[in-house]
C-alpha cells in the first residue's frame, strides 16, 4: 500500500536507574545511615553523586551494601572485606572466593538435621519432663529451639541424639552424659584444629597470601577442601577403632584375669603444676585446651605403662 509508512517495532523505554537519598539507601539495605557512612569512611562504599546541597546513591551502592552484609555473615572482618572489594574493582572476581568460603562453610557431614516433638522427647529419656536437661542440651547444639514452635526441636545430629539415648537406657544418667560430651567436645576440637594447621602449612599455604587468591586458585582451594574433608573423620575413625580394641581388651584381662578385688579408684582431686608447664601447655594448645590436654597426656602415660607392665611377664619368661 503505497503512500503509507511502514510500522516501526516500538522500543520499550528504558527504565530509568534507581536513585536513593541515604535514608532510603539505608531502608532498602536494611543498614543504618550511620553504617553506610562509616563504610564510606573507609574506603568500602563508593562516594555519592553530588546534586547541588543532595547526596544521591544508586543501584551500585545498593549492590555493594548487600555484598558486605553477606561476607560480614561469612565470618569476614571489615578490613578483610575491603581487600577483597578492592580486587573486584581492580577487576579480579569474587566468584572463585565465595565459591571456596561456601565450601568451607558447607556442611562436612552427609548426615540430615530431623525434629523431634517434646513428647517424643520426654518418652526417649524417661518419661518425666526434664526442663534442665533440655536447657542443657539446647546449650551443646544437640537441640535447637524452632521459633514460635514450643513442641518441637531441631536435632541437628540425629545420630549424637541416638548415642545420647542409648546410653541413657543403659544407666547412664544425663548430667554424665552431658559432662562427658563437654569433655569429649574440647578433646575433639584439639583435634581439629591439629589437623587444620597441619593442612594449612602442607597444603593450602600457597593460598593464604596478604592478597586475595585469584578465581584459579580459590577455585583449586575448594576442591582440595572437597577432597580432604573426609579425611579428618576417616582418621579418627581408624584410630579410635585401634584404641578401643586395645584398651577395652587390657580392661576385660584386668577384670576376667584378676584373682584380688580392684579397690575403687580415688575421687577427683586437684593436682598442682608448676606454672612454667602450664604456661607451655598453654602456648602449644591454648588456654580453653589445658586441662584436656593434661588429662590425654596423663592417661597416655598411664596406658604405656600399663601395657609394659602387662608384657613384662612375657618377656622375663623368655
Amino acid at each position: 500500500m503505497s503512500g503509507q509508512s511502514a510500522v516501526q517495532p516500538v522500543t520499550p523505554p528504558t527504565a530509568a536507574p534507581a536513585e536513593y537519598r541515604i535514608e532510603d539507601l539505608a531502608h532498602a539495605s536494611g543498614a543504618t545511615v550511620r553504617t553506610i557512612r562509616a563504610y564510606q569512611d573507609r574506603g568500602l562504599l563508593p562516594r555519592p553523586e553530588r546534586r547541588g546541597r543532595s547526596n544521591v546513591y544508586g543501584d551500585t551502592h545498593l549492590a555493594r551494601l548487600h555484598q558486605i552484609a553477606d561476607l560480614l555473615d561469612r565470618g569476614y572482618t571489615l578490613a578483610s572485606i575491603k581487600e577483597l572489594l578492592e580486587a573486584w574493582d581492580a577487576g579480579r572476581g569474587l566468584g572463585g572466593v565465595l565459591g571456596l568460603v561456601a565450601e568451607v562453610n558447607g556442611p562436612w557431614t552427609d548426615e540430615e538435621a530431623a525434629r523431634i516433638s517434646r513428647a517424643d522427647l520426654d518418652e526417649t529419656f524417661g518419661g518425666i519432663p526434664d526442663d534442665g536437661a533440655v536447657a542443657e542440651a539446647v546449650e551443646l547444639g544437640i537441640l535447637e529451639r524452632i521459633p514460635d514452635n514450643d513442641h518441637e526441636f531441631l536435632v541437628p545430629s540425629p545420630q549424637e541424639l541416638a548415642v545420647a539415648a542409648e546410653l541413657y537406657a543403659a544407666g547412664v544418667p544425663l548430667d554424665a552424659i552431658s559432662g562427658h560430651l563437654r569433655e569429649l567436645r574440647g578433646q575433639v576440637e584439639h583435634i581439629a584444629a591439629r589437623f587444620l594447621d597441619f593442612t594449612t602449612e602442607h597444603v593450602f599455604a600457597r593460598y593464604l597470601g596478604h592478597r586475595p587468591p585469584t578465581d584459579t586458585e580459590a577455585a583449586e582451594a575448594a576442591d582440595l577442601v572437597r577432597r580432604l574433608r573426609p579425611l579428618a573423620q576417616q582418621t579418627v575413625d581408624a584410630e579410635l577403632a585401634r584404641a578401643m580394641r586395645l584398651f577395652a581388651t587390657r580392661h576385660l584381662q584386668q577384670h576376667l584375669g584378676a584373682s584380688t578385688e580392684i579397690p575403687a579408684a580415688p575421687g577427683p582431686g586437684p593436682v598442682a603444676l608448676p606454672s612454667d608447664t602450664v604456661r607451655a601447655v598453654q602456648a602449644l594448645v591454648g588456654p580453653d585446651n589445658v586441662a584436656a590436654f593434661i588429662a590425654a597426656a596423663t592417661e597416655r602415660e598411664l596406658h604405656a605403662r600399663t601395657l609394659d607392665a602387662l608384657a613384662r611377664p612375657t618377656r622375663d619368661s623368655d
